[in-house]
């Protein structure tokens, strides 16, 4: 994406949340793209709310700033839903997080974990899918380099998310003869497992 078309979206972004929650105790607007967050895919938008923690403090931990996402959401849920609905509208699938101040660091010298607190995210209204029917939800942590190959297959073409780039790999394992012969075997095991 081009930085002049990113840097438009981020303002018309802030724009819209300025509008929509005109008294609400916002810290900071953000619009993340691929490479900015691990989270975010090839060609993937995520548009952020940072919520003010108004003086809460470590100790005061997770729930109080849990409380506080969940009061924001519960006062603001018609404009929230509204925005969310807003970015379905851009030509890039954008995600929607809420989450509250001190909670998002950036990563320290050398990579590691990201310290995060209370989140929500609102994915996009566009649905995937197709003719294999309903789909089971799976959450699978990867390593620098399943995910380099995950972001390849976005990056030429061959999916549009990292999701359907599992299922496309999934498919491509169904395809191999050897796949077929560890069914059939798997089969001949659980048959001898009901014998005892």
């Amino acid at each position: 994406m081009e930085q002049a078309e990113l840097d438009n979206i981020r303002e018309q972004f802030d724009g819209e949340v300025r509008r929509r929650f005109p008294d609400a105790p916002i810290a900071r607007v953000e619009v993340l793209q691929y490479g900015d967050d691990p989270e975010i895919e090839p060609g993937q938008l995520l548009g952020r709310i940072v919520v003010d923690a108004q003086g809460a403090t470590d100790e005061d931990g997770k729930e109080e700033r849990g409380q506080r996402l969940e009061a924001f959401r519960d006062a603001h849920r018609a404009a929230i839903h509204e925005l969310r609905q807003d970015l379905d509208k851009l030509p890039y699938p954008a995600i929607l997080e809420l989450t509250v101040s001190g909670e998002v660091t950036e990563p320290p010298e050398g990579g590691g974990p990201v310290r995060r607190g209370p989140r929500m995210r609102m994915g996009g209204g566009r649905t995937m899918g197709g003719p294999e029917g309903p789909m089971t939800p799976v959450m699978a942590r990867v390593g620098p380099e399943d995910l380099e190959t995950l972001d390849t297959l976005i990056t030429v073409g061959i999916a549009t998310s990292r999701a359907e780039a599992v299922r496309w790999a999934l498919a491509r394992i169904r395809e191999r003869p050897a796949y077929e012969q560890l069914r059939a075997r798997t089969r001949e095991i659980e048959e001898l497992k009901s014998q005892f």
